[in-house]
């Protein structure tokens, strides 16, 4: 029987606001599952690992980034998982071009919430629930 477990993250990666506003995605090796897909950050927690501190490693280890702000976007997407992959490339692009390269809609969801409550640089007067850090 198939179990459900919290094992993996989701990432958006933002910087800039408004019209200056940038979106990380990241481009599949050949070697790995979607070959040559674009995607956001995401990754497994590790044991004893809670899922914040899971996003923030994945993002340092994925891109060498290292936020400044972190935010709890309250989401939960399902993903049933079965092959390792790797990262061949980054880009930062536009939320425009960001959303058209997605490759899974559950990003482009993530996305438009993230763009929506944090796309003038901070979480306005949600800011003292979201942030994390």
């Amino acid at each position: 029987m198939t179990t459900v477990a919290v094992s993996l993250v989701d990432v958006v990666v933002l910087r800039g606001r408004g019209e200056t506003l940038e979106v990380l995605l990241l481009q599949r090796g050949p070697g790995g599952r979607c070959p040559g897909s674009w995607e956001m950050v995401h990754g497994h927690i590790e044991a004893g690992e809670t899922p914040a501190d899971a996003a923030q490693r994945e993002v340092r280890e994925e891109t060498g980034v290292a936020p400044t702000r972190f935010y709890n976007l309250s989401r939960v997407e399902l993903f049933y998982q079965h092959r390792v992959d790797e990262i061949a490339a980054r880009q930062w692009c536009t939320p425009a071009e960001a959303r058209q390269r997605c490759a899974w809609a559950r990003e482009a969801r993530a996305l438009d919430d993230a763009i929506r409550m944090l796309g003038s640089g901070d979480a306005g007067p949600i800011e003292d629930v979201l942030r994390l850090c």
